[in-house]
């Protein structure tokens, strides 16, 4: 009897766990894919859902559609549940899944620091979810504020404020101001929406930390320039659904969006291995669980450091670098080699879009901003999304609003019920 094929599961289909299963596609294994949604999400422009730029479906495809052309292919939708590193298996709501190699690449999600009870009233941006409803919410302030009587409380409906001066955090807060000072300028008969009061709040001394400096500079100017008012040096106190405490006072707010920070899936608790504060998985040079070698953790889920001993950022191309060496690794492995290559990770730059015509690029030793930076930001963005159709469309999306200052996904929709459990 011939000998069986290794099997070799992925959990998780973000950038990380794609990469990797498309480096074993002409391997000799089973390939499993297992991710709880049932389509992949281009996170970097979940914030364009956010603020009608784009509907969800310029931003997110089907798993099975990317992933149809590889024989060796299976896309499960479960949700994971623990593992038994012993028994090599792995624990989901639909039974026990054998492994010969398990790639974890479950990515992160919103961490409040300890405060969890904010989620409610300051939802994070991490999946189609979280866009449509953060969505929701700046399109319903709008529409109540036009129905309210009382200025006070027209006020705090035109109040957002965004947790956060990182990129998603700059990136919000621009496309906020947008909507407010040029979208809906001129769709409102009680209300003047370019009223509308945006503030952004760091508790670091600046915006864009990971940028230099001059960069940082010319994102808190632009921001200032579209209206947003900046909040640096601030620690948030409390959150709640009137508003935000801060060491500076109360701001009364009807929309609270986290971008403050996150915190790894719980693979380290399925694993029995410590963690880090952030939640990651330590891992070996070869991307390995010490003392398992056969178990891969990739992405915002693992503690990765570079050859200057700097942790490897949290970005889009890290988590595909990672993926595409342990898929290379594991196919070396089948075939017989030792496949213990360190990982080595190359940074390709930092982008962040501040709203129309701005951008921050730092590429190397290329510094890009202004409509310099936001025509590559561009370009760059539209280049890895996925599918000739979706490249056609946010490009022709983006040109549209950019001439016509217009969104064309400002619809409010109610949230879906939960399906039946299984």
């Amino acid at each position: 009897m011939p000998e069986p094929r290794a099997r070799v599961v992925i959990v998780g289909a973000g950038f990380g766990g794609l990469e990797a299963a498309k480096a074993l596609r002409r391997v000799e294994a089973d390939v499993i894919v297992i991710d709880r949604q049932n389509h992949h999400c281009f996170q970097p422009l979940l914030y364009q859902v956010a603020t009608a730029a784009l509907s969800p479906a310029d931003v997110a495809w089907p798993i099975r559609h990317i992933l149809r052309d590889q024989a060796n292919t299976t896309v499960l939708m479960e949700t994971v549940e623990g593992i038994d590193t012993a028994g090599r298996r792995l624990r989901t709501n639909f039974g026990e899944v054998p492994y010969d190699y398990l790639v974890i690449a479950t990515g992160a999600m919103h961490s409040y620091f300890g405060h969890d009870e904010w989620s409610d009233a300051a939802p994070g941006l991490k999946r189609i979810d979280d866009a449509t409803r953060i969505r929701r919410s700046i399109l319903i302030a709008f529409e109540q504020a036009e129905a309210m009587a009382e200025p006070a409380e027209q006020c705090r409906l035109l109040t957002f404020v965004i947790i956060g001066g990182g990129a998603t955090g700059v990136e919000m807060a621009g496309a906020i101001a947008e909507i407010a000072r040029q979208t809906l300028a001129a769709d409102f008969r009680r209300i003047d929406p370019r009223t509308a009061r945006i503030v952004l709040v760091e508790a670091g001394p600046r915006l864009l930390p990971t940028f230099p400096p001059e960069l940082s500079d010319y994102a808190h100017k632009a921001l200032e320039r579209a209206g947003v008012e900046i909040k640096t040096k601030t620690y948030v106190t409390n959150c709640d659904r009137h508003g935000v405490d801060t060491d500076g006072g109360r701001i009364e707010a009807c929309t609270l969006i986290w971008a403050a920070g996150v915190i790894a899936s719980p693979a380290a608790q399925w694993l029995g291995v410590e963690a880090d504060r952030a939640g990651r998985v330590q891992v070996g040079p070869d991307l390995s669980v010490p003392g398992h070698p056969e178990i891969f953790v990739i992405g915002d889920t693992a503690m990765v450091l570079d050859s200057g001993g700097r942790p490897v950022p949290g970005i889009a191309p890290a988590a595909k670098q990672m993926g595409k060496h342990v898929g290379k690794q594991i196919a070396t492995r089948i075939a017989g080699g030792a496949g213990d290559a360190p990982f080595r990770y190359m940074h390709l730059g930092d982008l962040a879009t501040i709203g129309r015509r701005a951008a921050v690029v730092k590429f190397g030793r290329l510094q890009l901003r202004g409509f310099l930076g936001w025509a590559f930001w561009s370009v760059v963005h539209i280049y890895f999304l996925i599918g000739l159709r979706n490249r056609f469309v946010v490009a022709f999306t983006w040109a549209w609003d950019y001439l016509t200052f217009q969104r064309g996904a400002r619809l409010i929709v109610e949230p879906d019920r939960p399906p039946p459990e299984p």
